[in-house]
């Protein structure tokens, strides 16, 4: 196995630490600042635009673009990995690329099972930055942590599809700028086969009956300018042709859509749990206790140690299952998506509640990044699947592989 990144990644790499460094870490006070002084949350900030046209120019946009799907240069998941990790040391920095979820889900969702009518519709003018979207699957009266259990109902009457249903923490659905949802439904609840009951749709935010409830919020956090809102959805029509792959086909595209998704939120962790090791060290050699720098304390130390260690696991797990995925597909790669998704949110839950442990009371506040990065390793615990379906499935595999 290589363990050197490509001349062409090492080129990349640096381009974006160069951006980062000049552009982004700058601007995370007054990004911020941003959220406390204005009306509306949920519009994007003025210098996120600026950000964008900056990243758009220096050639750092769509990097997630899956390969073989229409754009010669598109990376792939071994090479994006890195690239990930960076953006990750600032949990809001993925948007300025245009890598952020849920719409690079999103996309990926659309360019891999969207008709052309669809990808002319609303695909192009999310690639491009001008509009964003938000996915809906998770609901509130239901454990969706099996998919098969959604209820939300999705009943064809003559060219049109009629949705009924409550969602919950749409990921991006609060944003002025979200124009449409992709929601997954059941279209067949009485088919014997239950992973053939669901089909995703498209549904464009600003249709009759579509209704938020509430925002949500996770620690305290709102997450703006996203949002996680919960939504009901009464009586939506929409139009037959914005079914996705047809009636059926939900488990599929969800399977297909979230494979690559869980592996990048592992990618943006490493980032995060990177970047607190780092500040955590820097405020351990900067403090003294009890006559000596905190640093020269054996549990500090300790904990230092073990925190480079599994940051340096996780890493090398996460580039594992992103290179079997490039070689053989998602599916083959199903057991390393599996680990990771278990390994990554729960050791940068744990780097960044000791960098805290570090920094004091001030770990607890804006001053620094780390409770907003716990917030976010915290919730992918339960995204994209909690870690005991994770541990469930991979179990299955092992003795499957084994007996």
């Amino acid at each position: 196995m290589d363990f050197e990144y490509s001349e062409k990644v090492q080129g990349l790499r640096k381009r974006l630490n160069d951006f980062m460094e000049a552009n982004i870490y700058p601007m995370e006070r007054e990004y911020r600042e941003y959220f406390r002084s204005t009306e509306n949350p949920w519009t994007t900030p003025p210098l996120m635009q600026e950000l964008k046209k900056k990243a758009r120019a220096e050639g750092l946009w769509n990097l997630f673009y899956p390969r073989g799907h229409g754009v010669n240069d598109a990376l792939s998941n071994l090479e994006y990995a890195p690239l990930a990790e960076i953006m990750g040391r600032v949990v809001w920095a993925a948007e300025v690329f245009n890598c952020n979820a849920p719409d690079s889900g999103n996309m990926e969702t659309l360019i891999l099972y969207g008709t052309d009518q669809q990808k002319e519709r609303w695909l192009k003018p999310v690639l491009s930055g001008e509009i964003r979207s938000g996915f809906a699957m998770t609901e509130p009266g239901s454990a969706c942590s099996d998919a098969t259990n959604v209820s939300c109902e999705i009943r064809k009457d003559g060219d049109t599809y009629i949705i009924n249903g409550r969602k919950w923490f749409t990921t991006g659905a609060m944003r002025d700028s979200c124009k449409i949802l992709i929601l997954m439904g059941k279209t067949d609840p009485g088919n014997r086969d239950r992973y053939r009951q669901q089909s995703m749709i498209l549904v464009p935010r600003d249709t009759p009956g579509v209704k938020i409830v509430r925002h949500t919020r996770t620690f305290g956090y709102d997450d703006a300018p996203f949002g996680e809102p919960e939504i009901l959805f009464q009586n939506v029509h929409v139009p037959a042709e914005n079914l996705l792959l047809g009636e059926g086909h939900g488990f599929e595209i969800a399977q297909g859509r979230l494979g690559p998704g869980r592996i990048h939120h592992c990618m943006r962790l490493i980032g995060c749990a990177q970047r607190a090791l780092e500040l955590a060290c820097g405020r351990v050699e900067s403090r003294s206790t009890f006559g000596r720098k905190i640093s020269q304390h054996q549990s500090v130390r300790e904990d230092i140690a073990r925190a480079f260690c599994n940051i340096e696991q996780a890493r090398l797990l996460t580039l594992m299952a992103a290179d079997r995925m490039d070689r053989h597909g998602n599916k083959e790669a199903r057991d390393l998506i599996a680990a990771i998704k278990i390994v990554a949110p729960a050791m940068a839950c744990k780097v960044i509640d000791n960098a805290i442990q570090m920094h004091g009371a001030a770990g607890l506040t804006e001053d620094v990044f780390l409770a907003e990065a716990y917030n976010y390793a915290r919730q992918i615990r339960i995204a994209d699947g909690p870690d005991q379906v994770h541990m469930m499935a991979l179990g299955k595999q092992i003795i499957q592989r084994y007996s």
